[in-house]
């Protein structure tokens, strides 16, 4: 196989990276620079006057073990000193110049000493150190956030968080079978990589890079056609740690990733569906391919243990977010796994449902908001989710007809039915529309700032 398509990817990653780079904020003073670092929360301030007195007491303590009187001596020394300079130059000029000096002789020494610091941390980056510290301090005191899913849909939200906050804790579906993953699944046995590979591109710091990187699909090779080299990455890293969580963590130190990852479980589950005409259709794959209406969902093995990780992240959360994605196939994969649903149903913190903006063929034909919430009741046999966040405004007329075309529609939104089934009902704009394509997504960034507004009221 040849080897110039990574040549040619990892060339342009190199050259994005210098960009960003480049354009790395700084700080526009050197005056606001020094002031930042008396900013509270830095833990710098109390650490630098422990030191100087530390080191007062260094040098009294010796002054006295050697029997040297410290205290007279040092105040005759610099009475003799001060009375010999201003003999010699008068105090209006030694006093100035004396304050002058120190102060020149101070700032010169901690801004070396800042800046050898920052070399050695950051030797690529024109990013001020204290405003790497002030970012990492704000970002490590933002909320637990436990976000659970699967596909493109989780990796979307996670985009979005984890501007606010570094405690994120993603759990992801492992019941894929199509692709890449499922070839992989397959052939050699692990569990399918690509919605983690999503999750670690998407918390990674250089999340554009990493997701080109991850993304990227090989074109030729034997055995190696139509993988992406983030799963082979992640099947590597399995294989050489012994399992998907410990590759995972290796993984995440390696790609210096934003909160955690983790697989719902560590079975090798997958999935069937039960439709209204009693067929039964076995694999995730296979199930919006079907076309049509499911009825029951399960999976095989039917009661895979949870991850403890995961159980405990639940448990710990300050709030807990589900979706959006695929209902049948990324959402309720999860709470297939009794630990997991049993986890939500115990804590008592903000729960909140993100639903799709628009049906999925075969999976939630002519679904409604409130029909989506009576899907996952259904799989928790109780209300698990207190508010469910829609989407305000709809597509386009151009987005509409482009969907439609491929039979899907908006999701209705049902109001009364949401507030029948006790469910606070949360309203806001947080699509994306291609212009070009009429495609829908949700905005990353909306999506964020809505959730966190929703999570600060409650």
């Amino acid at each position: 196989m040849s080897s110039r398509p990574i040549k040619h990817v990892l060339r342009k990653l190199n050259m994005e990276r210098r960009k960003l780079t480049l354009i790395s904020p700084k700080t526009p003073k050197q005056v606001n620079r020094w002031f930042k670092w008396l900013s509270p929360g830095l833990f710098i301030k109390r650490w630098l006057l422990i030191s100087l007195t530390g080191a007062s007491l260094l040098l009294l303590g010796l002054a006295i073990w050697v029997k040297l009187t410290p205290i007279n001596r040092l105040i005759g020394f610099v009475s003799q000193l001060l009375e010999l300079i201003t003999r010699l130059i008068p105090s209006y000029v030694s006093g100035p110049l004396a304050i002058i000096i120190g102060l020149f002789l101070l700032l010169w020494g901690q801004s070396r000493t800042v800046n050898s610091i920052t070399e050695a941390l950051q030797p690529d980056s024109d990013q001020e150190l204290v405003d790497v510290l002030l970012t990492h301090r704000r970002l490590n005191r933002g909320p637990k956030i436990v976000a659970i899913g699967g596909g493109t849909g989780l990796s979307t939200l996670l985009r979005g968080l984890k501007q606010y906050s570094a405690n994120i804790t993603a759990i992801v579906t492992v019941a894929d079978d199509g692709g890449s993953s499922g070839r992989l699944r397959r052939e050699i046995g692990v569990l399918p990589p690509g919605d983690i590979r999503n999750c670690l591109a998407a918390l990674a710091d250089e999340e554009k890079l990493l997701t080109e990187l991850f993304q990227y699909r090989f074109k030729a090779g034997d055995g190696l056609s139509g993988h992406s080299f983030g799963n082979l990455f992640l099947t590597v890293m399995t294989e050489v740690t012994g399992d998907l969580e410990r590759a995972i963590a290796a993984s995440s130190k390696v790609l210096a990733v934003r909160g955690k990852v983790l697989p719902a479980t560590l079975s090798d589950v997958r999935l069937w569906a039960q439709l209204t005409d009693g067929r039964l259709i076995k694999g995730e794959s296979k199930i919006t391919e079907a076309n049509g209406k499911i009825s029951l969902i399960g999976c095989d093995p039917p009661d895979p243990p949870a991850l403890p990780a995961a159980i405990r992240a639940i448990e710990d959360a300050d709030c807990i977010i589900i979706g959006p994605g695929s209902l049948y196939t990324s959402v309720i994969p999860n709470l297939l796994v009794p630990g997991i649903r049993e986890a939500l149903a115990k804590v008592n913190v903000p729960r909140i449902y993100i639903c799709n903006i628009m049906t999925e063929v075969g999976e939630t034909d002519n679904y409604t908001v409130s029909d989506h919430l009576r899907a996952i009741d259904r799989v928790c046999e109780k209300r698990v989710f207190d508010a469910v966040l829609a989407q305000k405004l709809p597509p386009s007329p151009f987005a509409l007809k482009r969907y439609a075309a491929e039979n899907c529609h908006p999701v209705y939104l049902d109001r009364e039915e949401i507030s029948r089934l006790g469910c606070l009902l949360v309203l806001a704009n947080v699509m994306d529309e291609n212009e070009e394509t009429g495609y829908v997504r949700h905005d990353p960034q909306r999506l964020a700032r809505v959730f966190l507004r929703w999570y600060s009221d409650n």
